[in-house]
């Protein structure tokens, strides 16, 4: 039987009314394939389930096909409402500007990832995915990031974007203010921490390195 993987994905389009929004593809693409690659069993979720959106600034001229072919994964998604941490062996959070609007307030999402987290399932997310763990709680009631060394997209790369001032706030400084052990690296460089079975990247260049460690703590 091969393993289960969870990949959660951001339903939201807008940042405002004229800026467009949704998902990094790569960072669902090259993670999703390397799964499928590898033998896992992939399910693709969202908070409201249907299509989810690509983020067209995502998507380049010279784009991998392979990334672009991902893109039909992403037409019929599950809610997350539908589904059960029981049902899965790990979850992996993509990012993308979409997710810092509909992750951090989803309940949900985070009982799923406390779920698999307090059953020692891999839980691992990648640029603006940790915008899923922002509510996240132990059963204690204490943050599941406090204490852990973690990172994501940093407020550094976020004002390079320009997109800082439309962000509901700031990544880097929300995980900081939970009492995450925030770790940067230099702008757009490959970065993974790993602290336990959490998995966190801090770009869409981190994202091949943050699948890596994911799938080698997942196994077959």
């Amino acid at each position: 039987m091969s393993k289960k993987i969870l990949m959660v994905v951001t339903n939201h389009e807008k940042i405002n009314e004229d800026k467009t929004t949704g998902i990094w593809l790569s960072e669902f693409g090259e993670a999703y394939n390397e799964f499928i690659k590898h033998g896992y069993e992939v399910t693709v979720a969202s908070p409201k389930g249907g299509k989810a959106p690509v983020d067209s600034n995502s998507v380049s001229e010279d784009e991998p096909q392979e990334i672009l072919d991902s893109k039909q994964h992403l037409e019929h998604t599950i809610s997350i409402n539908e589904l059960s941490a029981d049902s899965f062996d790990a979850i992996f959070l993509p990012g993308g500007h979409g997710t810092m609007f509909d992750f951090p307030d989803n309940q949900k999402l985070a009982e799923l990832i406390r779920d698999m987290y307090e059953s020692d399932k891999p839980v691992a997310a990648v640029c603006h995915g940790p915008a899923g763990l922002v509510s996240v709680k132990h059963s204690n009631g204490e943050p599941l990031v406090k204490g852990k060394q973690i990172n994501s997209f940093t407020n550094s790369e976020e004002a390079d974007t320009s997109l800082d001032e439309y962000m509901p706030f700031l990544l880097e400084s929300k995980l900081r203010e939970l009492g995450a052990n925030f770790v940067t690296a230099d702008n757009w460089s490959k970065h993974v921490e790993v602290d336990g079975h959490l998995i966190t990247g801090q770009n869409p260049q981190s994202t091949l390195v943050v699948a890596k460690e994911f799938m080698n703590q997942l196994g077959r």
